[in-house]
């Protein structure tokens, strides 16, 4: 599937989402499946806008590129917003306490790295690169 390149704000979001529920159903991805791969892929394009860009004060592109095999789907998310590697944060300990007694932060990352099979993330020089995988069998 071609790869799409939006600005890197939020009004991008929508076309990124729209992008993962494109490749979702060209390989009939159970609704489950897609709408977790969705959240995944939202929760970490809105940190690369929201800290990779805005906090930083620079302006960007992501680059988002699906890619199919016969076992699973992978969307990849291209930066070059302030390194960040989400495989690196705790996971929030906190999850069981109500609302307001839980630490404020984290549960977006949780989420996009517990909703896909598999979840890598890359480095290379100035590019950040979030590879989310589905398995499809």
């Amino acid at each position: 599937m071609e790869s799409i390149i939006v600005s890197g704000d939020l009004e991008s979001l929508d076309a990124i989402s729209d992008y993962v529920t494109t490749a979702a159903k060209k390989i009939n991805l159970d609704s489950k499946s897609s709408y977790k791969l969705r959240l995944a892929v939202d929760e970490i394009a809105t940190n690369i806008v929201i800290h990779g860009y805005e906090a930083a004060g620079i302006q960007g592109h992501i680059k988002c590129q699906a890619e199919f095999s016969k076992e699973s789907l992978s969307i990849s998310l291209e930066d070059s917003g302030m390194q960040y590697d989400a495989t690196q944060k705790s996971q929030p300990d906190d999850l069981y306490k109500p609302l307001e007694e839980r630490h404020i932060g984290g549960l977006g990352i949780y989420l996009a790295i517990n909703g896909v099979d598999k979840y890598i993330y890359e480095r290379h020089g100035d590019v950040n690169r979030n590879i989310f995988i589905v398995n499809t069998k």
